[in-house]
């Protein structure tokens, strides 16, 4: 967009009708920060089909009240054009800062629209937000959070009435209405006397997730046996901290030790450089605490608590990682194992992972004689195949790769309270096995294969970087590596060919080898890069993820 058009675009903000407080914002932000001030208003802040994300801040291409406004407008005019009868929306909000004011506004926009509101009374994680939509068989739902992103964001996450994240065509045909609002003056902000009722929801609701998500797990007498195991959790500052302590203690758990620093629900993520417990740093404090209390677990949560990070013992007592792929192979394989025990496993049943999460859960549940469905990246795609098979099929479990899973139909997103609950009673299920988690992984290993992931993402910013990134995949479409590592590719998936692969078209390449090694290759959606995954299997798999960035990460 031209400098004028941004420029105009920014007096005509100045000129309408928008509350004093923002008017100064946008005269200093055009005073003190010129590049700052063309970024916030040369475009419109996306509304792509996951929702929105953004910076928090004044203008068209920032996360603020009007535009949250205009997105929820759009949202009720595609409800009110497609959906017959009473309406209604489920809303949640985690810690990040304007959250709990995003909530409200969103709020009331729909019941302003005539849309009945069922509001969270507090900040409460992206399964609540789940569970709450399927329980009170809404429509749709709302969760404001920007995951796990620097503070200085924010975002809006549309949920279906199946409890998931809106996939094609609705996704898309929200976007098109969402895109017919182009100023807040076409928003219903405030509700008249015709308007919705807000309802708030509280612990009711909570008691109800503790009920039917707990009584998925399969080894109470381990928990008992082992009620003193030391778990330290840390929300990281996030919504976390109302539920995953909670649902431990009714599992029987009563030794949990609290990083009290970081159980303060705080927007600016105050003790940590990001609240991603993808990141080794962001679990630092809690690991810290395990050593001082002589704690066997750690576990961490993201701001909206649908991730999982967990540190475990080694052999030597060191406080080790465990990756996305490490936590969703123990749990699959814990799962499967404690249900063929209690005589539960049926021939219907199965799991879900996806293309660029380790080949290890699909081995693991075919030993089982489970089903494992491949989906592309992106748990509303394992969420869609559990709709697919709702009533006739049974899933269990499924995770990706990026620290989310899930056990069951209660929710459908990544559930990281579950998964607390799992890796603890997975804990003490080993522990009366005398294994700890580190040695059961081992065994894991011992049986099916080591297998080591690497992940490197090539940031290519601007217009020239795009070109670059879409080259990049011209290339290795055109001229597919012939080996990796010296071992022979077998395979070449190309997600394009929507008719060879059964999956919605995506612009992803998979390779495949004699040895059991895999690397994908995946533009991002949402950011400047291009990801490449790497999977090895070998007793000398990590260094040959090592030796395979070397070959194909130039």
């Amino acid at each position: 967009m031209a400098e004028k058009n941004y420029m105009e675009v920014a007096q005509s903000w100045l000129n309408g009708d928008f509350d004093p407080a923002t008017k100064s914002q946008i005269i200093l932000l055009r005073n003190e920060d010129p590049a700052g001030f063309e970024d916030a208003f040369y475009k419109n802040l996306e509304f792509g089909t996951g929702g929105l994300r953004g910076i928090m801040g004044v203008g068209t291409n920032r996360m603020n009240k009007y535009t949250v406004g205009m997105a929820t407008q759009g949202l009720a005019n595609y409800m009110k054009s497609r959906i017959e009868g009473p309406l209604s929306v489920c809303i949640s909000y985690d810690s990040r800062n304007n959250s709990k004011e995003f909530a409200r506004i969103t709020a009331d926009v729909l019941s302003a629209n005539g849309i009945n509101v069922y509001l969270w009374d507090n900040i409460r994680p992206i399964p609540l937000l789940s569970y709450s939509v399927r329980s009170k068989k809404a429509n749709a739902g709302v969760m404001i959070t920007a995951s796990h992103n620097p503070k200085e964001y924010n975002g809006y996450k549309v949920f279906w009435n199946d409890g998931a994240q809106v996939t094609a065509p609705v996704d898309k045909e929200i976007v098109a209405e969402v895109n017919k609002i182009t100023d807040p003056s076409q928003v219903k902000f405030k509700p008249g006397e015709d308007a919705a009722p807000i309802q708030l929801m509280g612990k009711e609701m909570d008691d109800k997730y503790f009920n039917d998500v707990l009584s998925l797990t399969l080894s109470p007498e381990s928990r008992a046996r082992h009620s003193d195991l030391k778990i330290v959790y840390t929300p990281i500052h996030g919504s976390g901290v109302r539920i995953v302590p909670e649902a431990l203690a009714r599992m029987g758990f009563k030794n949990i030790i609290h990083v009290p620093e970081q159980d303060v629900s705080d927007g600016n993520f105050p003790t940590v450089m990001s609240p991603n417990p993808e990141e080794a740093s962001a679990l630092k404090m809690a690991i810290e605490k395990a050593d001082k209390e002589g704690a066997d677990l750690v576990m961490a949560t993201d701001p909206d608590a649908d991730r999982i990070g967990i540190a475990v013992r080694d052999n030597e007592g060191k406080m080790v990682l465990l990756n996305g792929n490490q936590t969703g192979s123990i749990l699959t394989w814990y799962i499967l194992t404690r249900m063929k025990e209690l005589g539960r496993l049926k021939n219907n049943q199965y799991v879900v992972k996806t293309i660029v999460t380790t080949p290890l859960i699909a081995e693991i549940a075919a030993s089982f004689g489970v089903k494992c469905y491949d989906v592309l990246t992106g748990f509303k795609f394992i969420a869609a195949v559990v709709k697919a098979h709702e009533g006739k099929d049974e899933f269990i479990c499924g995770g990706e790769e990026s620290y989310g899973f899930n056990v069951g139909e209660y929710v459908r997103d990544k559930d990281a309270p579950i998964s607390c609950c799992f890796v603890a009673e997975c804990a003490a299920w080993a522990a009366d096995q005398g294994l700890t988690l580190y040695q059961l992984l081992q065994n894991i290993y011992k049986q099916y294969g080591y297998r080591k992931e690497g992940l490197v993402s090539l940031v290519r910013k601007g217009i020239s970087g795009a070109q670059e990134i879409q080259q990049i995949m011209k290339d290795m479409r055109q001229t597919p590596p012939a080996q990796l590592d010296g071992s022979p590719v077998t395979k070449v998936v190309d997600y394009l060919e929507t008719e060879k692969t059964g999956l919605p078209s995506s612009n992803v390449l998979q390779f495949f080898d004699a040895a059991g090694d895999v690397v994908t290759v995946r533009p991002s959606g949402t950011e400047p890069k291009i990801k490449f995954y790497f999977g090895a299997k070998g007793a000398d798999a990590d260094e040959k993820i090592a030796r395979l960035k070397e070959q194909l990460v130039k």
